[in-house]
């Protein structure tokens, strides 16, 4: 028993190590683009071209895969069943998306584990042990994998942009491929698994009822005796209830953590076109300006969604249009003037995002602080806006692969067995003939 336990803890640190080695390595490379080092390292067509250190990543990454942590399971196997059927069996497996699965729920066991060892409030958390034939909508997906799975895969896919934009090293090689392949793996599963082992999950009628579920669920207004399945605002509240009950270290340990997400915008700035050849903390202080200027214009585009009179209503939409307008021409001012590229509108996008999220992680966790300034329906409003755009960042491209009936198709023979599909299939027709007859009798 007591060996059962230990063998318990040490595979949920395996799997915070596994995951926090790959923070620990992209923020790293983060560092080194942004901060230049990495261009300067790579200067020497020595330290460009070296072969044996390229064999040595290219190595480190199938471990990274899992190749090892696969090794005991086909040795298992194999000394029951035989090599051979060990390696079929295995390759079956991977057939039927085993890995994702594995990837994804690492994630899960990963957030809530580092959760508890943060804030405390340790809970049991269903994990569906049946046979799951259902279709679970998309706003159910996002609420149970939302800050699990959803917002560490996004951040992890902008490090991953931002390291393919500005990195130097490795790019005329494989070698690039063999170091990044399992963190983009990483970063597809938790974004699309909980759409891809979705039953029914790219059925065109399905994606149009989730949508107006979607639609319904994060408009709706939170309150006393509202249920998270009712309201985003609800939900909201409620996913960071623990911190209400963290002590000191977990609050300052949420703000210091929170903070990372502010080096996006540190470095970022001074990779712009305009920006390069300066290095002057005014010009931080200018882009922190024109962040603020943003989400004032945001909290004045959300105040027109709330229930007022026909004339303020009118009044709102005016100032909305007149703040659109303003943004639009000073961006055709700075193209035409400073010339300012396309990359460099993307890359203020990927600076500003996750400084604004950050600013959000650290509202929540001094939420007392911003209740007594009265900034907290601002922040309310703000994070309605980000879970908005994150929802349509998701829900585009299973809406794209639900215009091809084949991704279907695949889905059900992927998820059920031939025999399950074909009893599936009758039990629906049979199920139609018979509502058929009652509603003929009725009538």
């Amino acid at each position: 028993m007591l060996s059962c336990y230990f063998t318990t803890i040490g595979f949920y640190f395996s799997n915070m190590l596994t995951v926090l080695t790959v923070y620990v390595f992209l923020y790293g490379r983060l560092y080194l683009v942004l901060s230049g080092l990495e261009e300067g390292l790579t200067t020497g067509r020595k330290f460009a071209h070296n072969r044996p250190l390229q064999v040595a990543l290219a190595s480190q990454s199938f471990v990274q895969i899992g190749l090892l942590m696969a090794l005991p399971m086909i040795m298992e196997m194999g000394l029951e069943k035989g090599f051979s059927n060990a390696v079929s069996e295995f390759l079956l497996m991977q057939l039927q998306l085993a890995s994702v699965f594995f990837t994804f729920s690492l994630g899960t066991k990963t957030h809530y584990y580092g959760r508890t060892l943060l804030h405390g409030g340790a809970q049991y958390r269903g994990t569906g042990r049946g046979f799951v034939v259902f279709h679970a909508k998309f706003a159910e997906n996002y609420r149970l994998y939302s800050r699990s799975h959803f917002v560490k895969g996004l951040e992890l896919l902008i490090l991953l942009v931002i390291y393919q934009i500005f990195g130097s090293s490795y790019k005329s090689t494989v070698a690039y491929l063999f170091i990044t392949f399992s963190m983009w793996f990483m970063v597809f599963t938790w974004l699309f698994s909980p759409f891809l082992f979705n039953p029914s999950g790219f059925e065109w009628q399905k994606i149009v009822d989730d949508w107006s579920d979607w639609n319904k669920w994060i408009n709706n207004r939170g309150g006393i005796g509202v249920s998270d399945e009712k309201s985003w605002e609800s939900w909201w509240e409620s996913e960071h209830e623990h911190l209400i009950y963290s002590g000191v270290r977990g609050i300052v340990a949420e703000v210091l953590l929170s903070l990372r997400f502010f080096l996006y915008q540190y470095g970022l700035v001074y990779h712009l076109s305009i920006t390069k050849k300066t290095q002057s903390i005014l010009v931080y202080c200018i882009s922190v300006l024109i962040l603020l200027v943003v989400l004032l214009a945001v909290k004045i585009v959300s105040l027109g969604r709330r229930r007022l009179g026909a004339q303020v209503q009118l009044v709102f939409r005016l100032i909305r249009f007149l703040v659109f307008a303003i943004l639009l021409s000073i961006l055709i001012v700075l193209f035409i003037v400073v010339h300012i590229t396309v990359l460099d509108i993307f890359v203020t996008f990927l600076a500003f995002v996750p400084t604004g999220w950050g600013i959000l992680q650290i509202a929540q966790a001094l939420k007392p602080l911003f209740k007594k300034t009265g900034l907290w329906s601002w922040i309310r409003s703000l994070a309605r806006g980000y879970e908005v755009a994150m929802g349509i960042l998701l829900y585009v491209p299973v809406t794209i692969l639900a215009w091809f009936p084949f991704v279907s198709e695949f889905q059900t023979r992927m998820l059920f067995n031939q025999a399950f599909s074909r009893g599936l299939q009758i039990s629906r027709i049979i199920g139609g003939h018979r509502r058929d007859k009652l509603s003929r009798a009725k009538d």
